[in-house]
């Protein structure tokens, strides 16, 4: 009877040194967020700040940007954490995960929509009519097969790509009229007073950080900028299996 007392004298100590040194953690961490903010100003807002995986060295998110800094907040670092023995870029993983949607909160109907083969893959592009990276994108994207893209456009660049934009979806075949802009350089024409998506798609874009076109997503959430090339999406299709 006295060894079980003991046992569990013991566990509670265990239990309560937990305790203990997750509190003093996270008033560590709150500590170096209080500090930091100050020193930095209220314009960057600090989202949260966590121990990374260096002693001493804690992580700070500002907005969906990745910093570092020390326990007396006198630091800020801009850079990548690589674990040597394994080569993972720790701060790249965490910059992919901060850039992730879920692919449910996309809505189809604010979309221009290809289907080719069986449509099976699918993947997102958020597209200007007058990015020239999203045209020779959308060259490339010929290439694919069984897949079905959807393209949301979003008029950043221009007073014209709004209007270019308001002519492709009020046109009798947006989807070809986007294409043949695009593609073949028949500039689109006809009304642009219909109602339109396009307000949707920028609050959209506001909301998870879209700032340059094209951006890609994959139905894992994954974000790729710019003008990827087509053997890095086929790569990350082939991953998504």
């Amino acid at each position: 009877m006295l060894i079980l007392n003991k046992l569990f004298s013991i566990i509670a100590f265990a239990c309560s040194l937990t305790l203990l040194v997750g509190t003093v953690n996270a008033q560590s961490e709150q500590q170096v967020r209080t500090e930091l903010q100050k020193k930095i100003g209220a314009n960057a807002k600090i989202k949260s700040v966590s121990p990374s995986p260096i002693p001493g060295i804690y992580e700070v998110l500002v907005g969906n940007d990745v910093f570092y800094t020390d326990a007396s907040s006198k630091y800020l670092i801009q850079g990548e954490i690589i674990e040597i023995a394994t080569g993972k870029n720790i701060t790249e993983q965490k910059q992919a995960d901060l850039n992730r949607i879920k692919w449910s909160e996309l809505t189809p109907s604010n979309a221009l929509k290809a289907v080719r083969g069986n449509g099976s893959r699918q993947l997102a592009i958020f597209s200007d009519p007058n990015c020239g990276y999203c045209k020779r994108l959308e060259k490339s994207l010929q290439q694919l097969d069984n897949v079905t893209i959807y393209t949301y456009l979003i008029p950043i660049l221009s007073p014209d790509s709004a209007q270019k934009s308001k002519q492709i979806w009020c046109s009798a075949d947006p989807q070809k009229a986007y294409i043949d802009w695009m593609i073949n350089g028949i500039a689109p024409s006809g009304k642009s007073d219909c109602a339109t998506p396009l307000d949707k798609n920028m609050a959209f874009a506001k909301t998870y950080g879209i700032t340059g076109t094209p951006t890609i997503f994959f139905t894992d959430g994954s974000r790729f900028p710019g003008a990827v090339q087509i053997t890095d999406i086929e790569k990350k299709f082939s991953s998504l299996k």
